[in-house]
């Protein structure tokens, strides 16, 4: 099952199911919206037994790309996730995962704008495969955890490195602005990914090659990462979980390379499409 949506950010979206030619089709006949509450387990049951080709070509001409679910209520975030990020870092491998979070705020479409505010020094990236939970988890262990996932996105992750590192306190500062979160193209189930075991994805920034990595090398994984946080917090429908990044990032370049305004970054996940965002003023 491949999910998409369609439609400006405050208007009414267009629910889509991709057939197998990667066409949209309209399925708003069967939901409203891919929404945190619409997405009950029966609605989930019906989108995956559903012919797309049964439904109508949906009305996609000239309208945004929106995020593939509507706004999470809660976007988590692991980090130093991926043994090459750790070692590029300089930092040891985690025992157990980083959490922290990003304002929902940040929640965005694949191809809308980053936004630099004036008070930015350090603009960084950060390709991530994302997994968006299907049904409530709390204490539940690995073998039950893939049960509760509705599906895998894409993501950039983007930084605020000086405030995310030099303004002390929680990361949080330093992930949380308007629009540094582009989620999508599509939300893809688990049984069409092998559960997003053995993914390539990449990054680059005006047409330059600056991430290449495999979600392989993740340290902890996605039925891993999940049972974790249920430990600390029930996890929700929607809710978002951004699994860390590969190598390549500008902090960890030498010397550092940071985002300014003009700069085109574009990104994929093999199974998951790719993405394009424009740096633009505030």
């Amino acid at each position: 099952m491949k999910l998409m949506r369609y439609g400006d950010r405050h208007g009414a979206k267009i629910p889509c199911i991709l057939d197998a030619e990667g066409v949209a089709r309209d399925a708003s006949s069967i939901v409203g919206d891919f929404g945190p509450r619409s997405l009950t387990p029966d609605v989930i049951a019906q989108l995956k037994s559903t012919d797309p080709v049964s439904l109508p070509v949906a009305d996609i001409e000239g309208k945004r790309l929106a995020p593939p679910a509507a706004q999470p209520f809660n976007i988590y975030c692991i980090g130093l996730n991926y043994s090459d990020h750790a070692a590029e870092a300089g930092l040891p491998i985690p025992s157990q995962p980083i959490l922290f979070n990003k304002s929902s705020i940040t929640y965005c479409g694949p191809n809308d704008d980053i936004l630099y505010s004036p008070k930015m020094t350090k603009l960084d990236w950060e390709v991530e495969l994302g997994i968006v939970i299907g049904k409530p988890a709390l204490n539940i262990s690995k073998d039950e955890a893939l049960d509760h996932i509705l599906g895998y996105v894409l993501v950039n992750d983007i930084s605020e490195r000086a405030w995310q590192m030099e303004r002390e306190g929680q990361w949080a500062k330093g992930k949380s602005f308007p629009n540094f979160c582009p989620t999508g193209p599509m939300l893809v189930s688990g049984d069409e990914l092998d559960d997003a075991k053995a993914l390539p994805m990449w990054l680059d920034v005006n047409g330059e090659r600056m991430q290449t990595g495999n979600t392989d090398t993740m340290i902890f994984d996605a039925a891993t990462i999940v049972s974790y946080l249920s430990e600390f917090t029930e996890l929700q429908p929607g809710d978002l979980i951004c699994t860390g990044t590969p190598p390549g990032v500008g902090a960890g370049m030498d010397p550092q390379v940071w985002l300014k305004v003009g700069d085109k970054v574009t990104l994929g996940i093999d199974g998951l499409g790719e993405q394009s965002q424009t740096v633009v003023p505030l």
